[in-house]
């Protein structure tokens, strides 16, 4: 029997962070939006209604805010240190997708956001 995925969707964690390539973003900060997509196996998870068995969106959440402490110049780099640190914690995951948004980003100009999408 084929094995089912399910994924588990955390969309619009906003964190202050510290991300930038100018040394001024690193000094202030800004908002950053974090939307992440995981795939892991189903397994007995609807039978057995274990939280244990599953991986846990809290823990997750948790994650996601101690990594973007870390002051990155791109963010590219945070999004690839989010999938890093939540695939060590959870083995099982098949995939992760992270997105990383600067919300209105210092351009010189009227934008929402600025993003990067990476999976692994």
């Amino acid at each position: 029997m084929e094995q089912k995925l399910y994924t588990i969707r955390l969309d619009g964690i906003v964190v202050r962070a510290y991300h930038g390539c100018y040394d001024l973003e690193q000094m202030v900060g800004n908002r950053f939006r974090v939307d992440l997509a995981i795939k892991t196996p189903l397994g007995d998870l609807p039978r057995t209604d274990d939280v244990g068995s599953a991986v846990n969106y809290l823990t997750v959440f948790g994650i996601v805010e101690q990594t973007m402490k870390r002051t990155q110049r791109t963010i590219e780099a945070a999004a690839s240190n989010i999938i890093e640190a939540v695939r060590a914690e959870f083995p099982q995951i098949v995939s992760v997708e992270c997105a990383v948004a600067k919300i209105a980003p210092p351009l010189g100009g009227k934008i929402d956001r600025v993003s990067v999408t990476i999976e692994g």
